[in-house]
């Protein structure tokens, strides 16, 4: 009976075509091999000799403008969904002296940078775009393409007038709170003084490159780019492909996660050469996308996407629905592992399970979908020690699951190479080569695949400090962990709002999560105004509760990511993923934490609040 499973569990299981123990110490194995000393470490920042890497190649250089001095109610910093959603639900509030400050040439986030050829969106768009029904808009496709997602950004912007005082291309420098007049003083790089009654931080979770700190990065003398910077006046080419300007190239990709798995098969239809420089695959499954069918879109009644939202969100944070209006990867994957698959489970039982059988037959689900997406490789890669070396030995969310038609088929192009490392990732870089296992890999064009920086500092990440209270710095405050009251509010730092993931809830569809932060903020700001106060602080009392509540709830998933191979989402394998992706998360998960909010606000007494 393998891993001490109790007989009523097994027989729930049934027949199993593998070993469980076996695959269990399969992964731990994969896991270790993978481990490094230097965790986060082993990134760069993008600064200094690397600060190119963080330059919009999206607008033509030159720009300026007169620097402002004046005063505005709320300072909106990211226009991305983030920012989006929070300057829409202020203006329904009724707040109109608002502005957003955006460091991209548009709106747009993630969607303005992410422009690779490829690229689009992994979850429904239906349920990710936000405001389609306030808008008026149906998406072309079931998975929307990055250039339709950032025009339905700036038609946001539009619609709730965003645009009227924004300030692109420009950058914080620094905010600092004046307790005389109870307002924030914002600096930027654009010589720009002005201040502001309220801040929200929308800076977002994964915004900042980084790069591997590989021996030799400096001294690379081919052509370089981040693939959140892409550069199509060398590959020429759009979202679309055609990359006619590699027909001649041979370019290096390093990374292998789901930016890679988009642009991969472009990359592979048009370079003379293509060498994919992998340290563990990504776990890709079918996505089957399609165009939108109208008369489907119109047969939808008002209050539709709310509903769905709710569906998806639901089942996709292990709840369970009557009926699954996505239908999808990502459903069909937590109907398996949770929700469903459980209720069916004490149903058959006749009694409810106890946590330990619920996370047996958990993890029984997820071997066996991990045996099904390895399966899936064998069935497209034709050659068969390429197929084993993209198989992914690790539980489905050690890492985020990709979906993708056309990845796997790549690496049957004969211009096409899978150089895998090991689990060690490339050795160095010399002038006109990637070293790997020992081997040269000669490359006219090396493009980093790498990622976001996740773990560092939050004003690492968004470029500069916040002085609070008493000249305290959020950096100073936050030394030790994150302090924050629902995930939002910050004692010492009044009027400032965090909108993202700072001790709130993940969901797998990040601009619902955002969406209901922003709503939960334009109330605290409402209900302040209709009180006649002047400044929103969490008390101390609050603030620690709530601390107090997060830590209690963090030990839930601290053996699984302990177990899971090395990655953003557990700090590249840091014992007790202390600075990982969900490390700093509300442990009772999406469903939970949204009706947290909402019967706070719903109590009505701003709990936790100090209104003055």
């Amino acid at each position: 009976m393998a891993l001490d499973m109790e007989p009523e569990i097994a027989a729930l299981v049934g027949e199993i075509d593998f070993d469980p123990d076996a695959l269990h110490a399969k992964y731990l194995a994969e896991r270790d091999k993978r481990v490094r000393p230097d965790g986060i470490g082993q990134y760069v920042e993008v600064k200094a000799e690397f600060s190119h890497y963080v330059d919009d190649p999206y607008v033509e250089p030159g720009f300026t403008r007169d620097p402002l001095f004046d005063h505005v109610e709320f300072v909106i910093i990211g226009g991305g969904f983030g920012g989006l959603l929070m300057g829409a639900r202020l203006r329904e509030a009724g707040f109109e002296n608002l502005r957003v400050v955006e460091a991209g040439g548009d709106f747009g986030g993630t969607w303005y940078w992410n422009r690779y050829p490829g690229a689009m969106c992994d979850v429904e768009s239906y349920c990710y775009l936000p405001l389609l029904e306030e808008l008026g808009y149906m998406p072309k496709h079931k998975y929307s393409f990055a250039p339709e997602i950032l025009e339905h950004s700036r038609a946001i912007a539009r619609h709730y007038r965003l645009y009227d005082q924004a300030l692109l291309q420009t950058r914080i420098t620094e905010l600092r709170w004046d307790e005389a007049q109870s307002v924030w003083i914002v600096s930027t790089d654009r010589g720009d003084r002005f201040t502001t009654r309220y801040v929200a931080m929308a800076n977002g979770p994964l915004s900042r490159p980084k790069l591997p700190g590989v021996p030799g990065i400096t001294e690379f003398e081919g052509h370089t780019f981040h693939t959140s910077r892409w550069d199509y006046s060398y590959t020429g080419g759009d979202n679309t492909g055609n990359l006619t300007g590699l027909a001649d190239k041979r370019v290096g990709i390093i990374g292998t996660g789901a930016t890679a798995v988009q642009c991969v098969p472009h990359l592979g239809a048009w370079a003379k050469q293509l060498y994919i420089f992998q340290r563990t695959p990504s776990s890709v499954d079918v996505r089957n996308n399609c165009e939108t069918d109208p008369d489907w879109f119109a047969s939808l009644g008002p209050g539709w996407q709310a509903r769905r939202q709710e569906n998806f969100n639901t089942l996709v944070a292990g709840g369970d629905q009557e009926e699954d209006m996505v239908h999808d990867g990502w459903t069909d994957i937590f109907r398996h592992l949770t929700g469903a698959a459980a209720k069916e489970a004490s149903r058959k039982l006749g009694r409810r399970l106890s946590g330990h059988e619920r996370g047996q037959l958990m993890m029984m689900a997820d071997y066996r979908k991990m045996n099904q997406v390895r399966g899936r490789v064998d069935t497209i890669v034709r050659d068969n020690a390429t197929a084993e070396l993209l198989k992914p030995w690790y539980r489905q969310f050690c890492k985020r699951p990709c979906f993708h038609d056309e990845y796997l088929d790549a690496f049957n192009r004969p211009n096409v190479e899978l150089v895998d490392t090991g689990g060690h990732g490339v050795e160095r870089l010399t002038r006109n080569a990637v070293v790997a296992n020992g081997r040269e890999y000669g490359v006219d064009c090396l493009i980093f695949a790498t990622g976001f920086e996740v773990g560092t500092s939050y004003t690492r990440r968004a470029g500069y400090d916040i002085i609070g209270k008493d000249g305290v710095t959020l950096s100073d405050y936050w030394a030790d962990g994150l302090r924050t009251l629902h995930g939002l509010t910050v004692h010492n730092f009044p009027n400032c709002f965090f909108l993202g993931f700072t001790q709130t809830a993940i969901t797998i569809s990040v601009p619902q999560a955002l969406g209901e932060q922003a709503r939960h903020v334009a109330y605290i700001v409402s209900q302040a105004r209709e009180r006649g106060a002047t400044t929103v602080e969490p008390t101390v009392e609050g603030e620690q509760a709530y601390v107090d509540e997060v830590h209690s709830l963090a030990r839930l998933g601290e053996r699984f990511y302990r177990e899971c191979t090395p990655g953003y989402y557990n700090s590249e394998g840091a014992a007790g993923n202390r600075a990982g992706f969900f490390s700093n998360m509300y442990g009772a998960g999406p469903l939970r934490f949204f009706e947290l909010l909402r019967e706070w606000r719903d109590a009505g007494d701003m709990a936790g609040l100090e209104l003055r």
